[in-house]
């Protein structure tokens, strides 16, 4: 394997957030469309909570006619790339947590995008060999990665589905054809333009916008029968429909014929591509074992290196709303963030040290960088004992995703995490879905001051993510909880704020859902505009902190099981997200 050489003149670390990507990482994936109320659903036997009634409606129904946990997962992503398109699909990746309680095993189900083998540390570099404007980046084919959600949800369909394979589709086919209500969300997303290409291109402007230009008004019926087509062929000939013949060519051809802007996916890429089963990790926190993704994900190294420094330097267990919990969650992430730059990318490509990384020790000693009575600033990563030496990532990652649960009659569970990256993704349709545009979550560039970078573009590699699925076991080894959230490199923070309150005390899930947000990736603290976390400003900026007020658009989804043995739902008020169950 070929070590890139690129050298960037005068590039130093100091300079690379403002020389690599033109774009404000204060700009979320998604817009923020305002709070609805989220009622808690109790269920003894099944449950499914997605982002969209429909798509919930969609895995209930297949759980209904014996479906498992599985088979529903194939249903809610069908039904998701139609009516939630802005967020993921079948043109776009995710990693999965698939529980198998008769055997009593947790399995890590990848089907993240990878970089096509004509792509090499260059791909984001203009001819002056400097990094390219962030959006220009994105928008067209070269950010294209092959999609792998498709080939996932058959791996794990396939080991674990009771159902047949063409069942799973249909009521994403038949609601292609009959269409469905633009919901207000949706509506407004396109109407702030959040993805300044998303007009570029003739497909994706045809289907969201009137031929007035307009965007597609809230409750217009949208039909897609492209899609509908593209789903039957799917459900006859299996996942290979996508990744050959009349898909596939649809697939390249709009990558290759965004003539501003094309990609370097190929057929071979599509036919190559694999869905991988790995092995989740997981920590201790207080009485429970957590459990979450390992890389290419960050997710899951980061949510469990917060929580376990948050437990170490703690007094005792603090109250989610008081500045004492704001101040040592923000810092424990500055210290997790900090090595996630440093080390976590894929780790076919490069050596991730995940045990050092989650050694007792080593977060206990960095817990004790912890001061209850200043901020710390700027963290730098932990130095470890294989004496690594990289340069740190500096990509923004501003995904776009959605996260569903589900539980089947036999206890088995998925938590999925799903996207397209950037709202609407590269902007690019082909068989009526859009195409994801997740390249641009790699670095720009491979190698700083004579250091790679971990996360730079290699041929077949799949770029960093930070979506965090998460499952949670009792000291019985009984699955307790499955959650996680959309919201770009912010997940971790959503994921891992919300598994501390709700471990820590006895609020209800649903109840922590509702808490205001508070992140800090490394920078600046960020409180939730319009929530008493507000409150908060005064007393972390005499602690040092430089504080912003801003939307938090999280999408957490999850489940908890109750005392009596029941499960109960949870869905994020920010968005529009149900439950049915049983």
């Amino acid at each position: 394997m070929r070590i890139p050489s690129l050298s960037v003149i005068g590039l130093t670390l100091a300079l690379l957030p403002t020389l690599l990507f033109a774009v404000n990482e204060d700009l979320a994936p998604e817009s923020a469309t305002g709070r609805s109320s989220q009622t808690t659903l109790s269920a003894r036997h099944q449950l499914v909570v997605t982002a969209h009634p429909l798509a919930t409606q969609a895995g209930y129904n297949v759980l209904q006619q014996g479906g498992s946990a599985a088979d529903a997962a194939v249903a809610v992503q069908a039904m998701l790339t139609l009516v939630e398109p802005q967020s993921s699909g079948i043109g776009g990746g995710a990693f999965m947590l698939y529980w198998d309680n008769s055997q009593q095993q947790l399995t890590a189900f990848d089907g993240r995008e990878t970089a096509p083998t004509a792509a090499d540390e260059d791909l984001f570099l203009t001819s002056e060999g400097t990094p390219m404007n962030w959006w220009d980046a994105m928008v067209g084919g070269r950010s294209v990665g092959t999609p792998g959600v498709l080939a996932m949800l058959e791996l794990s369909q396939k080991q674990y589905g009771k159902r047949p394979w063409a069942s799973l589709f249909s009521d994403a086919i038949a609601t292609s054809e009959s269409g469905f209500m633009v919901t207000p969300r949706l509506h407004q997303l396109l109407a702030t333009r959040i993805n300044p290409g998303l007009g570029r291109y003739p497909q994706a402007k045809d289907y969201f916008f009137t031929p007035q230009g307009e965007p597609l008004p809230a409750g217009h019926q949208l039909t897609n029968p492209a899609l509908a087509d593209s789903l039957r062929l799917i459900a006859k000939e299996g996942a290979a429909a996508l990744y050959q013949g009349e898909l596939a060519t649809k697939i390249v051809a709009a990558v290759k014929q965004a003539s501003d802007n094309p990609g370097k996916l190929q057929l071979t890429d599509l036919q190559n591509y694999h869905a991988v089963a790995r092995q989740a990790v997981c920590h201790p926190f207080r009485q429970y074992r957590v459990c979450g993704f390992p890389p290419p994900t960050s997710g899951g190294v980061t949510t469990l290196q917060i929580l376990r420094m948050m437990e170490f330097a703690e007094p005792q267990p603090l109250s989610a709303d008081t500045v004492d919990f704001y101040h040592l969650f923000s810092q424990a992430s500055r210290l997790a963030y900090a090595d996630r730059a440093r080390y976590l990318a894929d780790s076919d490509f490069i050596p991730v040290p995940v045990n050092e990384l989650l050694d007792d020790e080593y977060l206990r000693q960095r817990s004790q960088l912890i001061s209850p009575l200043r901020d710390m600033g700027k963290a730098a990563p932990g130095e470890l004992p294989s004496k690594i030496s990289r340069a740190d990532d500096h990509s923004p990652e501003l995904p776009s995703t959605s996260h569903f649960v589900i539980l089947d009659r036999w206890g088995n569970a998925v938590s999925m995490t799903s996207s397209i990256e950037m709202a609407f993704g590269s902007t690019l349709m082909a068989g009526g879905f859009l195409l994801n545009n997740q390249l641009t979550d790699f670095s720009f560039v491979a190698e700083v001051d004579g250091k790679p970078v971990a996360n730079r573009v290699q041929p077949g590699k799949r770029p960093r993510s930070s979506m965090s699925p998460v499952m949670v076991f009792n000291e019985n080894n009984q699955l307790v909880a499955a959650l996680g959230s959309p919201g770009g490199s912010r997940i971790i923070s959503y994921v891992a704020e919300n598994l501390y309150r709700k471990l820590s005390s006895d609020m209800s899930l649903q109840q922590a859902f509702n808490s205001p947000h508070v992140v800090n990736r490394n920078g600046v603290t960020e409180l939730e505009a319009g929530t008493t976390a507000e409150r908060f400003a005064e007393p972390l900026k005499a602690l040092g902190h430089e504080i912003k007020i801003r939307d938090q658009n999280s999408g957490l989804h999850g489940f908890f099981r109750q005392s009596d043995g029941s499960w109960a739902s949870a869905a994020d008020p920010r968005r529009e997200g149900t439950a049915l169950g049983d």
